[in-house]
């Protein structure tokens, strides 16, 4: 040990003091049928606060004596209560596990905190990478890991998110041209950051190993291939470390470069490539990484603009599997040649090749340094461990796993991630024993033996459902009804029976579709409101039962939910015209919200620029798509984004953290003072959401707009639903009620140390007044443009313009064909004269 060393005692300080029982318990549920499964679901959920269990982790076979069957639930339970992550039918063989371990990226202050504290075997990993690094590093790389600086923020929220690290994202990825502390730094530096992210992964494997996930094959990306091929057994521990901590110091003391993440295919990334660029790594189809000095790639982002190419920076100190590697590449090979390589035990896929890696290769000194030079062929390797397993990401952030199902595609397998992302505020413990509870939904090959079975009693709770078949699985109606969904949803997996059509990526036309569809299988014609109320698999198949029985099917629904077209449970994601995927609710309100930011550029047709490095506000973010258009929109901008609709805030925090967007989320809404109000929330229309509710007023504002969508023409949606019209207004404006906290814009000004706005989007459905009565007087100056949307209540778009301009802007409204008749108007402002 070194004399920088700390004491056993001091570790657990660093990393958070033991707390008593675990704060969550994972419940991992079977059932021999669909009713069985609810019923013990039910029975989980139900117990709410029952004692904390000795394990964090029980299996739990529904009825007495009874064998595991094939139908599968589980619930995790914290300190909120009792949470299900979902229901399905597994098949009757596991589907073998892939291991995917990622580079450096996500990497982050406090990774992994939670996992030290409650987990001895994580806690146990960590610690004998500790010791066996110190010679190499002369610090103890737990200080580096579990810094004091990553400690919560105290303005966090209660509940989950207090115990996760309040990270600002922004300076983590060196985006921010202001101070970065010095734990940060420490973390960033390269000779640091590869040895912390190895020990917290291969910390990580452990744990999950001991939970009986065992991996059938391995991959990383770029460091992640040495935890792989340690696990595998090519390397030691001891050696493994060695090597990581003395190929980060050489790499380290290297000329800086640059990588940029580019839109392109390979073919045509490479054509773009000058002499000292570098194909760096290739993600996917048309994803590719490019590496080399700093100016040549500043010159390649300089051309990409001007053909409009996606692009963006990647966090990095160095350029990484680029010809800037090869001046230690003959250094790394006598390094490598001192240690013992073996044959690996497990397989695993090459980073060189994009191919499960030979014995040849892997016990070769001169592989390790190809491999430092060589583009991570990503995508390649992906395709090689095939489709039949279950890939885990098994390190921070969720990157591998958003590449992984972009490559996948949406429907084909399952893909898990056990770490948080930085920017979320959840539960390390939490985010890895939900991990587990959705191998066990998959039908992942884990040895489930290692954790304590018990019988669960369901007393009765959750009766089948009234169409369930003979032995209380689904019926035949609801079978077919499964397939008619699969087919007009193009999906692949087995659908929940308990999430809602539309938030599985169902519209108002598919619904019309799926009418025609229902009446031909089945002799019965629902309206378009039914279709909406039944929502789910379960309760449309128990109502279609009902018809041609001829009973009513709101009796025979009776007791079984409120019959609503939101579960809560959305899981939807929808391809952009452009390319970017998004999880959304609403798939023509996500349409219409795309073309006016990145088809019509309606903020750039009015004079709104955004330079880089730009800082944002984003009030009434919706599922953040005028945030990702900040993101992309310019290099290094950071974005702060509000948001009071809990279901919006968590498609909003998916979408953020799949497009790596640097962006500040916050689940509240912003007005002219601290308190709280009630916000009605319409999950089929969350554009007009408000905390001003006036449903005949969003109404005939809806009628407008698709009357005039139809005016227009080329709208085949809006032809096809006209005479569902008046329903369609019913059901999208189906309400929720949510209680959410106010606070004034300039409250967060001086609390997030805020020096300059470049532009503040207002999109607040008749709030508009509030948010500007709560910028104080001081922050005005800092504030260099503003676009909101206004409604246009006894001559308020005057008044608002004539306000903007005594502050010193050039203002002016406008209002969008498509808002003809109503009220709704655009106001665009911009600092001084034009």
């Amino acid at each position: 040990m070194t004399p920088n060393t700390i004491t056993a005692e001091e570790r657990h300080e660093a990393a958070g003091p033991p707390t008593g029982p675990l704060p969550f318990h994972l419940d991992l549920v079977s059932g021999t049928n669909g009713a069985s499964l609810d019923a013990g679901l039910a029975a989980l959920k139900g117990a709410g606060s029952a004692a904390p269990a000795a394990a964090p982790v029980t299996r739990r076979t529904v009825g007495a004596g009874a064998a595991p069957g094939t139908h599968r639930g589980a619930v995790l339970t914290g300190p909120e209560g009792p949470a299900e992550l979902g229901a399905k039918e597994t098949g009757a063989t596991s589907a073998p596990l892939a291991f995917l371990f990622p580079g450096l990226g996500d990497h982050y202050l406090g990774m992994g905190r939670d996992l030290y504290r409650d987990f001895p075997v994580f806690r146990a990993e960590v610690d004998r990478c500790a010791e066996l690094l110190a010679p190499d590093l002369g610090l103890d790389i737990r200080e580096v890991v579990f810094a004091a600086a990553a400690e919560p923020a105290a303005t966090e929220p209660a509940g989950d998110a207090a115990k996760a690290p309040a990270m600002d994202l922004r300076r983590m990825l060196g985006r921010d041209s202001g101070p970065v502390s010095a734990e940060e730094r420490r973390l960033g530096a390269t000779k640091l950051a590869q040895p912390a992210l190895f020990v917290i992964e291969y910390a990580l494997a452990g744990l999950l190993r001991s939970w009986g996930a065992r991996p059938a094959v391995l991959t990383g990306y770029s460091l992640g291939e040495y935890v792989a091929a340690t696990l595998a057994g090519v390397l030691s521990l001891k050696d493994a470390l060695t090597l990581v901590a003395r190929r980060a110091a050489l790499i380290d003391a290297l000329p800086k470069g640059a990588m940029l993440a580019v839109m392109l295919p390979e073919q045509d990334a490479l054509a773009l490539l000058g002499p000292n660029l570098s194909l760096s790594a290739v993600n996917g189809d048309a994803f590719c990484v490019v590496a080399g000095p700093e100016e040549d790639i500043a010159a390649l982002e300089a051309s990409l603009r001007t053909r409009e190419v996606i692009n963006r920076r990647v966090a990095t100190t160095h350029a990484f599997h680029s010809t800037m590697m090869e001046p230690i590449a003959d250094e790394l090979t006598a390094l490598v040649r001192t240690l013992t390589l073996n044959p690996p035990s497990i397989p695993y896929v090459s980073n060189v090749t994009g191919e499960l890696i030979t014995d040849e290769q892997a016990t070769d000194p001169r592989y390790w340094a190809r491999h430092l030079v060589s583009p991570v062929r990503f995508a390649d390797g992906l395709r090689a461990i095939g489709e039949e397993h279950v890939l885990l990401e098994a390190g921070p952030g969720q990157t591998l796993a958003s590449l992984a199902t972009e490559v996948r595609g949406v429907g084909n397998g399952s893909v898990v991630a056990s770490m948080r992302h930085p920017l979320e505020r959840r539960s390390d413990t939490a985010v890895a024993l939900k991990a587990l509870g959705r191998l066990w939904l998959a039908g992942g090959a884990v040895d489930w033996t290692v954790h304590p079975a018990e019988d669960l009693a369901t007393d009765g709770a959750a009766p089948a459902p009234a169409a369930a078949a003979a032995d209380g699985g689904p019926s035949a109606t609801e079978q077919e009804l499964h397939g008619l969904w699969a087919r007009l949803l193009k999906s692949e997996e087995q659908l929940p029976r308990d999430v809602s059509f539309f938030e599985l990526g169902g519209n108002s036309l598919l619904a019309t579709r799926l009418i025609l569809r229902i009446t031909r299988a089945f002799s019965v014609e629902p309206t378009l409101r039914q279709i909406y109320e039944w929502a789910t698999l379960a309760r449309t198949a128990t109502a279609i039962d009902a018809l041609r029985e001829g009973r009513d099917p709101q009796e025979a629904l009776a007791g079984d939910g409120s019959g609503s077209s939101h579960t809560g449970s959305s899981l939807a994601r929808f391809r952009l015209p452009n390319g970017l995927m998004v999880s959304h609710q609403n798939e023509a309100e996500t349409l219409h919200f795309y073309e006016d930011i990145f088809d019509h550029r309606v903020y750039a047709k009015n004079g709104i620029t955004l330079p880089d490095g730009a800082t944002v506000v984003d009030v009434g973010g919706n599922i953040g798509l005028f945030t990702l258009f900040a993101h992309y929109e310019a290099k290094d901008v950071t974005v702060y984004t509000f948001e009071p609709a809990p279901p919006l805030f968590e498609l909003l925090s998916r979408n953020v953290a799949e497009h790596g967007a640097d962006a500040r989320l916050f689940n509240i809404g912003i007005s002219d003072a601290e308190s709280e109000a009630q916000f009605t929330f319409y999950p089929r229309s969350s554009g007009m959401s408000s905390f001003h509710p006036d449903e005949e007023e969003e109404k005939h504002n809806l009628r407008t707009i698709i009357a005039n969508q139809r005016e227009a023409g080329g709208d085949e949606a809006a032809d096809q639903l006209a005479e569902y019209t008046e329903e369609l207004m019913d059901v999208r404006f189906e309400a929720i009620e949510f209680t959410a906290k106010l606070r004034p814009l300039s409250a967060v000004i001086r609390e997030q140390n805020i020096e300059r706005i470049d532009l503040i989007k207002i999109d607040v459905q008749k709030s508009e007044r509030q948010v500007i009565d709560g910028i104080a007087d001081e922050d005005w100056p800092k504030i260099q443009q503003m676009v909101l949307e206004a409604h246009d209540a006894d001559g308020e778009v005057a008044r608002l313009v004539a306000l903007l301009e005594s502050r010193g802007f050039t203002a002016h409204a406008e209002q969008d064909e498509l808002y003809a008749g109503t009220d709704i108007h655009n106001i665009y402002a911009v600092r001084g004269a034009r």
